[in-house]
């Protein structure tokens, strides 16, 4: 593995620090005050990145509208459960732009409709993962990401057309429990991490273009533990171990999945032992068939993607995944917001 990240000495701090306090007044944010809230820590023409059914943003108002205030009125008593917080330069822009990255759950009452999803009345835990982009002491872009097919599950609907191959699980954080990295990572750990990411990536890109991949445990092998975790998006699910990850997701993603094409990414960026991007979107691909139960499709789809990791030792241990579902199967013709409100 290469090395050729240069040393992330940046005063990270600020960016933490305004974003920890942005988080803190979200705890008691209502439909009526999250508006405010956010314009005291956003630009007003911060540019906002979501999940289907709720895309792109432009300022502090529309954020809330279109977001926040729908999500407040479906949930009472909202708590941020913090599995995983650093911040980072972003390798995509030169390492100019700072970074935060948040990951956990989005714990409340499901007491209202949300999306045409029928309340439960009982606690609900809502996958997310938020990225902001802070400069000169304000969020200038913002990306969050929640499994809503999740909630689905959750509330007793299966909207998809077949079982999925990994572990249906109200996913926990880290194994080492120290995920939360609220004072400055190791330079020299942060430089390896992302390395490790890169080289990652490398690996996916090489077995792709092959003629003769190599075979993928060999693959997996030189990036990640043998008894890695893999946190999968509702839907695909999770797995455990190298060869329980060939067999319950990259095996069927690779089988069913064709054409696939690398985008890139917006942010991408690690802090001590933990690292992680996001794209918009990342991947764009054809459903070949059968993928998580839905027909060939002759669609070029997109998939928006975030990726978290934890490093352990040399390697990848841990790798939490979001994927906009959602929208890469409405891009096919497949309305699944729809669906379940008939």
């Amino acid at each position: 593995m290469s090395i050729s990240i240069p040393p992330i000495t940046a005063d990270l701090q600020p960016a933490k620090t305004l974003v920890r306090a942005l988080y803190s007044e979200m705890a008691t944010a209502t439909p009526d005050t999250v508006a405010g809230i956010l314009s005291r820590y956003m630009t007003a023409d911060c540019h906002w990145y979501g999940m289907h059914p709720f895309h792109e943003q432009t300022g502090p108002a529309a954020i809330a509208r279109s977001f926040w205030v729908p999500f407040l009125t479906a949930f009472s008593s909202v708590q941020r459960r913090e599995d995983i917080f650093f911040a980072g330069l972003n390798e995509i822009d030169g390492f100019q732009g700072q970074w935060t990255c948040s990951m956990g759950h989005l714990m409340g009452l499901f007491d209202h409709a949300f999306l045409g999803i029928a309340p439960t009345r009982k606690i609900a835990m809502v996958r997310y993962a938020e990225f902001h982009h802070v400069r000169d002491g304000k969020i200038v872009e913002s990306a969050l990401f929640v499994d809503l097919i999740h909630l689905m599950l959750q509330a007793g609907l299966n909207p998809l057309r077949a079982e999925q191959t990994g572990a249906h699980l109200v996913q926990p954080g880290p194994l080492t429990h120290d995920g939360l990295q609220l004072t400055p990572g190791d330079a020299r750990a942060s430089q390896i991490t992302l390395a490790r990411i890169n080289n990652m990536i490398g690996s996916i890109d090489h077995a792709n273009a092959a003629d003769k991949p190599p075979h993928p445990r060999d693959e997996l092998a030189e990036d990640w533990n043998r008894d890695m975790l893999w946190w999968g998006p509702a839907g695909i699910g999770a797995t455990y171990t190298i060869d329980r990850y060939i067999e319950q997701h990259q095996g069927p993603f690779r089988t069913h999945i064709k054409d696939r094409a690398f985008n890139g990414h917006l942010c991408r960026m690690a802090e001590g032992m933990y690292g992680g991007f996001f794209g918009w979107p990342n991947l764009t691909l054809t459903n070949g068939g059968s993928f998580m139960g839905f027909p060939a499709s002759d669609v070029r789809a997109d998939m928006r993607v975030v990726d978290i990791y934890r490093r352990e030792g040399d390697r990848l241990a841990e790798n939490w995944i979001f994927i906009d579902i959602l929208h890469f199967l409405n891009m096919q013709g497949h309305d699944i917001l729809a669906e379940i409100s008939r």
